[in-house]
């Protein structure tokens, strides 16, 4: 007797129909990739013009600046406006692509074959998940180099004699690790440096404390310093050392014509960083934050630290953008690229609004670094989540 062999399909997972790459699913991603592409290059267009074309021009005509450098240095802005582009194109793209479904019934029809309008997002999320690993990379490797490179190639056309470094008051606090008395670790001040001013070759007017045995041991006075990068160490010129006694006094006091001493180069590090925050990635900027933690500035490092959250936070926004557009879009009819244009515009005015504010409260200290730079994609992304249920009723 000869054995059917049946050859009905399996049914799927409810995970593999949730997940797996469906004709709906590639329909969605060609609908969202040209609107998307048509948005990074008006909002970088538009970005270029307002932000760069005009100052450019008018240092063409009243500095006299060449026109080869002028667009070179334009160029080399282009990249930190794409990066801006991408959150307001991923917008613009959700927004279009859902808004044309639903006017020509599409929407309906899908859920007249039982999708889901979560169903739906999946893909716009998918998209703007790639967005988000591109835009990140891209403000990693790309932005800060393009940036800082426009600004040499702006002063050195201009002659303009660009100062990379602090020229007085540097305060460097150095630091070891200790064993507090209740058994954990900690960090006390070993030593700070102080120089009245700084040339970009040498200090002038040090004065460093050596609180390294655990208390004032020594005070150091100099007319001038330089650091000695083949030996890693600083050569002090025409000084003084002040031992000092457990009691305040003076117990010993030699005058010297030159001295070496084994101090950190943080000193220098502090007084020739020259990057603005659009100049460095993050990598670099934790480091920038390593060197100002040791020079007490508390307002500047706190607003270092809101800058950081925020290169962390900005690829993000595509996602909060990204839902808000679809489920907005999913209950318009009608909408053309002029109005979801507009819409996107004032959107974006809405979410930097918040993002500045909240970035001020925190870098006065009001709110955590982080809760200021990540609260308006929070935000985003609630108002998303709400408007995607009213599109799912």
């Amino acid at each position: 007797m000869a054995t059917s062999i049946s050859n009905s399909p399996q049914p799927l997972s409810w995970s593999d129909r949730l997940f797996r790459i469906s004709v709906m699913d590639r329909y969605l991603f060609s609908e969202l990739l040209v609107p998307f592409l048509f948005g990074v290059g008006i909002f970088t267009a538009l970005g270029v013009s307002l932000g760069n074309l005009f100052y450019l021009v008018n240092q063409v005509i009243d500095k006299g600046l060449p026109i080869t450098d002028a667009m070179q240095v334009m160029l080399l802005n282009i990249p930190q406006f794409i990066a801006y582009s991408f959150p307001t194109s991923a917008l613009l793209s959700a927004l279009l692509t859902f808004s044309r479904l639903s006017s020509d019934s599409e929407l309906v029809a899908l859920k007249s074959c039982g999708v889901t309008v979560y169903r739906m997002i999946i893909p716009v999320m998918v998209f703007c998940v790639l967005l988000t690993g591109l835009l990140f990379l891209f403000n990693e490797n790309l932005v800060p180099a393009a940036n800082y490179r426009a600004k040499t190639t702006l002063n050195r056309a201009l002659d303009r004699a660009d100062r990379n470094f602090r020229e007085e008051d540097i305060l460097y606090q150095e630091f070891d690790k200790v064993l507090r008395p209740n058994g954990r670790e900690g960090e006390m001040m070993s030593r700070l440096f102080y120089a009245k001013e700084f040339d970009g070759q040498q200090m002038r007017g040090l004065t460093i404390l050596d609180f390294s045995r655990g208390e004032l041991s020594q005070i150091i006075s100099a007319k001038t310093a330089v650091w000695d990068p083949e030996t890693s160490v600083w050569n002090f010129q025409d000084g003084t050392i002040y031992a000092v006694s457990p009691d305040g006094s003076f117990r010993n006091i030699i005058k010297f014509k030159q001295q070496t001493l084994q101090i950190p180069r943080g000193p220098l590090d502090l007084a020739t960083e020259s990057r603005d925050y659009g100049e460095m990635n993050i990598a670099q900027s934790l480091d920038y934050l390593d060197v100002m933690k040791q020079s007490g500035d508390v307002d500047k490092i706190r607003e270092l630290e809101v800058r950081i959250q925020q290169k962390y936070a900005l690829p993000f926004t595509c996602i909060a953008f990204g839902l808000v557009g679809a489920a907005l879009g999913a209950q318009l009819r009608r909408t053309g690229r002029a109005t979801a244009f507009a819409v996107s515009i004032v959107l974006l005015f809405a979410y930097y609004l918040i993002a500045f504010l909240t970035g001020a409260i925190a870098q006065v200290g009001v709110i955590p670094p982080s809760f200021g730079a990540w609260f308006p994609n929070l935000f985003a992304f609630s108002a998303g989540l709400f408007l995607l249920y009213r599109a799912s009723r």
